[in-house]
């Protein structure tokens, strides 16, 4: 008895063993074709990676991953002007000049000061220039810093593996058409397919970020003038058109008040004119009689 039990036993790891064998080597084998004879270099054209690439950068592309410098540039400056108004109109007319574009703008007055914080947006070939032509606009400049971010490596290494994963993905959609014949290989491949297109779509998300930002240069301007304080008059002395007003508001508010009088009094004023009339009648027949 004891040595069937056991020999069931076996029997029924022993499919199971078999089951799991199968399934990995079927998802073995979609890798393993996937990634089959992947070519180190492509010629034929490569997708788009962002919209701020040049023509030079999609030749590139063509031949393989752009390695040429990623460079963000980045600058704040203070400065003082004569007239605010009239120095961010002209440093958004320089900006324009350069196809550059202001991103935002926060302008604040007060009884000493007036201020204007704004952000620039600047083709990086231009960056040095529309800075340098903004501060000549200035009286005094308070600071002006200037820094940049090398994103080579991290530009290159996603746009290694997106080059990598697009390859991958056109071998799954190979397999889909063709090699897959039972329903668990089509599934398999779609979840496969799937997940690459998430990871291809994040790493195009990013490119296209470094892109703008290698692209479009950020310049932060703080422009301020200094205003002369007005002294606040220690009594007020209307003049004559106030008291004028002063007199028409007063007026009309005293004909309201005699007609809203009336309206409260209407009874007595009936009452009187009752009295009057009777005194009137009985005055009128004294005489005639």
């Amino acid at each position: 008895m004891k040595s069937n039990k056991i020999s069931k036993v076996g029997i029924v790891m022993l499919v199971v063993i078999l089951l799991l064998s199968i399934s990995c080597s079927k998802e073995s084998k979609l890798n393993d074709i996937a990634l089959e004879n992947i070519p180190l270099k492509t010629t034929g054209e490569q997708p788009v990676l962002n919209s701020f690439e040049t023509n030079d950068d999609r030749e590139a592309n063509k031949i393989g991953v752009d390695r040429r410098l990623k460079i963000i540039k980045n600058a704040t400056s203070k400065i003082k002007v004569k007239n605010v108004e009239k120095a961010t109109q002209l440093a958004k007319n320089t900006a324009r000049k350069y196809d550059g574009y202001v991103s935002d703008e926060r302008f604040t007055n007060t009884n000493t000061t007036k201020e204007n914080r704004f952000t620039i947006r600047i083709p990086q070939d231009h960056f040095d220039t529309v800075l340098n032509q903004i501060c000549e606009l200035s009286e005094f400049v308070e600071y002006k810093n200037v820094s940049t971010i090398d994103v080579t490596e991290e530009y290159i290494d996603i746009s290694s593996r997106l080059k990598t994963k697009l390859e991958v993905k056109q071998r799954y959609e190979n397999i889909l058409r063709t090699s897959a014949k039972t329903v668990e290989d089509i599934l398999l491949a779609e979840d496969k397919l799937n997940e690459l297109q998430e990871e291809i779509e994040s790493a195009q998300a990013r490119l296209n970020y470094l892109g703008n930002k290698v692209s479009y240069s950020t310049i932060q301007l703080d422009m301020y003038e200094t205003v002369i304080p007005k002294k606040e008059p220690e009594t007020y002395e209307p003049g004559f058109f106030d008291n004028a007003q002063e007199g028409l508001s007063f007026g009309w508010s005293l004909i309201k008040g005699l007609i809203l009088i009336v309206f409260y009094i209407w009874p007595l004023i009936v009452l009187g004119l009752i009295i009057l009339v009777y005194f009137r009648i009985i005055r009128n027949r004294k005489i005639l009689n």
